[in-house]
């Protein structure tokens, strides 16, 4: 299905911030070949662990975003996070923080975002999750926001300030779409809760591997191996741990204690928005990238 030239012309809704639900005959485009789950089944059968790099949208420019996600699913990334920024990014680090403040000082919207990806989706061979904070999507209303998910082929969404017992409306809505809502835990949530939030999540459980804010850091927390193998004992869903993952070295060892795929952010993110120029800033990200994935099994 071929998305039509001007994609400003289908989210007239989502560009004013109005409440009005778009028209559902515009919200969807093509998607990744495989959805998360199907990613995860394929890892599986290869004995592979998967590499989910995250970027955010817009920084330093949607142009070089597009070309990022292409450089990615081409290096071998197994999923893609995006960010949608926020100028309140509460469970993001400084790094994370600085990008959301230079895509927003450039202009960019949510509107620009979902064209973007639904020009650029199609010609990726892996799925893209949105990691979106509640605020934004309150702003527009859920089944809106939903529909422009669909336009811009998006596969799953990562609130990661929705309280758990609040997900009940957002996540019929997203299934209804299609659309896979992964949820968070820590390696200090509660076995009751634990069980609970792993039951609720689509696709796969974010492992957050410890308390506090995004970020590079030093050393794992011992913590994660725990976690994974008690969980490894309850669910056969696939587990990814993210936050602080910044070398070859952790992903090797994430791996070796069992997780079915890492999450890098803040690092990629320092190479890609702080570089002298977007050209720069792609070469590195590549040739990071690459020592990533040549540290995975």
């Amino acid at each position: 299905m071929a998305l039509p030239t001007n994609h400003s012309l289908l989210l007239p809704a989502l560009l004013k911030g109005s409440k009005t639900s778009i028209n559902p005959s515009f919200t969807i485009s093509p998607k990744s070949p495989l959805t998360i789950s199907e990613t995860f089944s394929r890892l599986k059968k290869q004995r592979k662990v998967g590499f989910i790099p995250y970027i955010t949208a817009g920084d330093p420019d949607l142009c070089t975003t597009e070309k990022a996600l292409r450089l990615l699913s081409s290096c071998g990334a197994d999923l893609i996070e995006v960010g949608l920024p926020y100028p309140d990014p509460i469970l993001d680090g400084p790094v994370i923080q600085a990008s959301t403040i230079r895509a927003l000082t450039n202009g960019v919207n949510f509107q620009a975002i979902i064209s973007m990806l639904g020009k650029v989706v199609p010609e990726l061979s892996c799925p893209i999750i949105l990691f979106s904070y509640y605020n934004q999507i309150m702003k527009i209303n859920q089944e809106s926001f939903m529909s422009a998910l669909n336009y811009g082929g998006i596969q799953g969404l990562i609130v990661p300030d929705l309280p758990f017992e609040d997900i009940g409306s957002l996540k019929k809505r997203a299934n209804k779409k299609n659309i896979d809502l992964v949820l968070l835990a820590a390696p200090t949530t509660s076995n009751y809760r634990l069980k609970a939030i792993v039951d609720a999540s689509d696709g796969f459980l974010y492992l957050v591997s410890t308390n506090g804010v995004t970020g590079s850091r030093s050393n794992l927390n011992s913590q994660v191996q725990f976690r994974l193998e008690e969980l490894k004992k309850e669910t056969s869903k696939p587990i990814a741990v993210g936050f602080g993952i910044s070398k070859p070295e952790h992903v090797k060892q994430l791996s070796i204690w069992g997780a079915n795929g890492v999450i890098v952010g803040s690092a990629i993110v320092k190479l890609l928005g702080e570089s002298k120029s977007s050209e720069e800033g792609l070469r590195l990200v590549e040739t990071f990238t690459k020592s990533l994935t040549s540290a995975l099994p």
